[in-house]
């Protein structure tokens, strides 16, 4: 059963979309714009190269550290052998740095290929304590977002240290982000490391982004067909500022809507009036493609619903923020202007 309470943390964690997303459907990554099927042979091969770049150089932690935790608790590390990171995004960070050995368990949104074997210690949204202390864990991360509360209690209760950490929400907070994950690891040079690199790849995509005489104007929507889930994000959703890097405009956001995400109605769709819609690749495989989309109510009747114009970016990075960020906005641009003239 879907929980729509937790919807909305969609704006902090990716977690509780993919907990839905990976116990809620099936099926591969594609990119599904201008009419294409949602499961195309260049979305089979993205699915196939869905991997981590690692520093070439593997860092030798420098413990211990005393870290300042986002719930306001002094944490601090001695030992990082044994790592359990309760995101996909904190999972990302850890083996892009070069310690992915050293993590010894996955939530279940760490969907990239260096993951895969690894125990999952969370079921659906949560997490589970006896799953992860069973690992015996020298430190346990987390985001905010991450729970039930109880859980991550009996975690520290256990004597395990568990460091919180802010969920990202844009693109200004890949650098930090990645950055205080390091900190926590006893690799901060390895952090700065990764961190110019992230950046540089980022920079290098922006730098080849054509300029277009228009903004499109595109809509995010949070898709689960199985449970009649359809959702439009407004500007909290964490979308947004990928959409501006990319040179267009969070439709959601200009047609009012303030907060996280509000239930899709055609009312809503037509306020909107999006030129493009973004979507995670299960989602739209979860309301049977392009063709399932434009049949939702007022998707037709939007510019993006006549024009087909569906931009899909895979569910286990679109809103990560991390190290492989530069190709979600590589994917969204590509996608987004196929075939449209740009202008200086």
């Amino acid at each position: 059963m879907v929980d729509l309470l937790r919807i909305p943390r969609l704006a902090g964690a990716l977690a509780a979309v993919l907990a839905l997303t990976l116990t809620g459907c099936g099926g591969s990554s594609g990119d599904g714009g201008g009419g294409a099927p949602a499961a195309s042979s260049e979305a089979k091969g993205q699915r196939a190269a869905d991997r981590v770049e690692p520093l070439a150089r593997t860092p030798e932690p420098k413990l211990p550290v005393t870290v300042d935790s986002a719930d306001g608790r002094e944490v601090k590390v001695t030992d990082t052998r044994r790592i359990v990171p309760l995101s996909g995004s904190l999972s990302e960070i850890v083996f892009t740095l070069g310690l992915g050995e050293r993590v010894v368990a996955r939530d279940i949104t760490a969907t990239f290929d260096q993951a895969e074997k690894l125990p999952v210690v969370t079921r659906a949204h949560d997490v589970s304590a006896e799953s992860v202390l069973s690992l015996k864990p020298s430190l346990v991360l987390a985001d905010s977002t991450s729970g039930p509360a109880e859980a991550l209690d009996q975690i520290r209760d256990a004597g395990v240290p568990l460091v919180v950490l802010d969920p990202p929400k844009g693109l200004d907070d890949v650098g930090p982000r990645i950055e205080a994950v390091a900190r926590i690891l006893g690799v901060p040079d390895a952090g700065r490391e990764l961190t110019t690199r992230t950046e540089r790849r980022l920079d290098k995509v922006r730098a080849g982004i054509p300029g277009h005489a228009d903004h499109p104007k595109v809509a995010f929507l949070y898709l689960r067909g199985q449970a009649s889930v359809y959702l439009l994000g407004g500007a909290e959703s964490g979308a947004g500022s990928l959409l501006k890097a990319a040179g267009a405009v969070d439709a959601g956001t200009a047609s009012g809507l303030r907060k996280d995400f509000t239930a899709l109605t055609s009312e809503a769709l037509v306020k909107a009036a999006p030129d493009a819609i973004l979507v995670m690749t299960k989602g739209l495989e979860s309301v049977g493609g392009v063709d399932g989309l434009v049949k939702i109510p007022g998707v037709a009747e939007t510019p993006a619903g006549m024009d087909r114009r569906i931009v899909s970016v895979d569910d286990g990075v679109l809103l990560n923020y991390g190290p492989r960020t530069d190709r979600v906005l590589a994917s969204l641009v590509a996608q987004l202007y196929r075939g449209k003239g740009g202008e200086s």
